[in-house]
């Protein structure tokens, strides 16, 4: 019987701390679980957040229709902007065409009245050689006219055709060699309005 207690005796003492200090005696499993609960303690359950899946979807949502909504107004706001700029520009092209033509005609009218007073006189019976210096006169005026609105005539006869600035009506035997693919007559003049080609110089061209 002694034998038996003894061995009882030495099995609880293996699952004992013992104290040095106090008198008290903890087993040591009991100590872990006592240090778990206050951990646990620590953190009350009501105070832990509550991560609320549909709340959270909601606030996305949200967040999302005025991110939406800010970018609506911009996007109006700048297609308005931009039809008020297409609107003024083209008025203001129309402006300047109108204004551009009052001006061209402003300054052909002289031109016109020349005319009339030449036709005038044609008519009076007035004598050959003062129409015919009535006419050059005008003629010379209407050229002066285009050049102050930048038209000047394309030079042909005897320079190398150009299919960029004349327009080959005929050929015809060249009456010289240095005159081969050279243009021997113009049919109708061509002209540039300043750098560009408005209308091509019609030519007949030596072969």
């Amino acid at each position: 019987m002694k034998k038996k207690d003894h061995k009882e005796t030495t099995k609880v003492e293996k699952n004992k701390v013992v104290d040095l200090n106090t008198d008290n005696q903890k087993p040591i499993e009991q100590d872990g679980a006592i240090a778990s609960d206050e951990e646990v303690l620590e953190l009350p359950i009501e105070e832990l957040p509550v991560l609320d899946e549909k709340q959270l979807l909601e606030a996305k949502i949200a967040e999302l229709e005025s991110a939406n909504k800010e970018m609506n107004d911009k996007y109006l706001r700048l297609s308005a902007e931009f039809d008020n700029y297409r609107k003024r520009t083209l008025r203001e092209r129309m402006e300047l065409t109108k204004t551009a033509a009052e001006s061209v005609m402003l300054s052909i009218l002289p031109v016109t009245d020349d005319f009339e007073r030449a036709m005038h006189s044609i008519e009076q019976g007035m004598d050959f050689e003062a129409t015919k210096e009535g006419i050059l006169l005008i003629y010379n005026k209407f050229k002066e006219f285009n050049k102050q609105n930048g038209i000047t005539e394309i030079e042909a006869v005897g320079k190398s055709f150009d299919t960029d600035l004349h327009e080959a009506l005929t050929k015809i035997p060249a009456p010289s060699e240095e005159l081969k693919g050279k243009i021997i007559d113009v049919i109708q003049k061509g002209y540039y309005l300043n750098d560009k080609v408005i209308r091509f110089a019609k030519v007949v061209v030596g072969e």
